[in-house]
């Protein structure tokens, strides 16, 4: 007896540090994730050293005709999100398949073997397999709204490539939207705006974290039983 409870001991410690060490290792992914989709800085460079006597001065100029779209790294720019899939997809599948053989009965030295004079030592085989199956699946999603991101990466071909964050806290949750995506020049509006459906490559996110999050999860075990792996 005292050995079984040391048992089970061991087990519940052996247990107990697997769970901290991966509640660790969730953390630090978020952590790295997060600092993967932080705002990107505009680059710096070392102001010139101005030289005395000049009329002009560089870190004075005043720009009348900048453009005020985003074309540099470290820029704003607004999305427009107007997202809007709809996916319906049905199949249906039927097969039939039906055999019958008759096996005669086997001769011995030349007769036929009978009972009664019948030939009740024939035999029959039948069999017949159909299946029918039918299936439907229709899915729809929406996002509106607009969102703003940095220019992290200006390519050789011009075009740029964009990625930012939105965090909004409410009471014990936060709701978290990320966005990345390579966007023309040529498709940016005058207000500095570009509509979703002209992000190439986008990579929408739309999720949440905290308490309300947590709540509409299964847990572990149940997801072990839901999942493919579950024999039954």
């Amino acid at each position: 007896m005292p050995n079984s409870h040391l048992y089970a001991r061991l087990i519940s410690a052996a247990w107990l540090v697997a769970m901290l060490a991966g509640c660790a290792g969730m953390q630090e992914r978020q952590k790295k994730e997060d600092a993967e989709w932080a705002a990107t800085a505009p680059v710096t460079q070392p102001a010139p050293v101005a030289a005395d006597g000049s009329i002009y001065h560089d870190m004075q100029n005043l720009e009348l005709f900048n453009d005020p779209r985003a074309h540099r790294v470290g820029d704003i720019l607004t999305i427009n999100l107007v997202e809007a899939m709809q996916a319906s997809k049905t199949s249906e599948t039927t097969t039939s398949k039906t055999d019958k053989n008759t096996l005669n009965a086997p001769e011995v030295l030349g007769h036929t073997l009978s009972v009664k004079g019948g030939n009740t030592a024939d035999s029959n085989l039948n069999s017949a397999n159909s299946f029918d199956g039918t299936g439907s699946s229709t899915q729809s999603n929406q996002l509106t709204g607009e969102f703003t991101v940095t220019v992290a990466q200006r390519l050789s071909n011009g075009n740029m490539l964009v990625r930012g964050e939105k965090w909004l806290t409410i009471n014990q949750g936060q709701e978290l939207i990320r966005l990345s995506g390579i966007v023309r020049p040529e498709d940016i509006a005058q207000d500095n705006s570009v509509d979703s459906t002209r992000v190439a490559d986008a990579h929408i996110t739309y999720t949440g974290r905290g308490v309300l999050n947590s709540a509409n999860q299964q847990g572990w075990l149940a997801r072990f039983f839901n999942s493919k792996w579950m024999p039954y």
